[in-house]
């Protein structure tokens, strides 16, 4: 649970820091405006990070579904001892 944590913790540090880049002063939003010659933000990136969200929810879920299966074969918390059970 802990790595799956983490994880999400340095998923949403990354996220975080292209906001934080990508929230610059003088930009605006590509909408219809009577206003000309401004600098538009480019809806490129804000695409590529809502699908870096959408796809780190979807790993987050699927390591959970598997954190849940071996929670249910092995009663032990420790990492070394599910790594033996389930060794072939």
């Amino acid at each position: 649970m802990m790595k799956i944590i983490s994880m999400d913790v340095m998923s949403t540090g990354v996220i975080a820091c292209y906001v934080l880049i990508a929230s610059r002063d003088g930009l605006f939003t590509p909408i219809i405006s009577n206003v000309k010659d401004i600098k538009y933000a480019d809806p490129v990136p804000q695409a590529v990070i809502l699908t870096a969200i959408v796809i780190g929810f979807s790993i987050q879920s699927l390591m959970l579904v598997g954190v849940m299966k071996l929670a249910r074969d092995n009663p032990t918390l420790e990492s070394s001892e599910i790594e033996k059970n389930n060794t072939p």
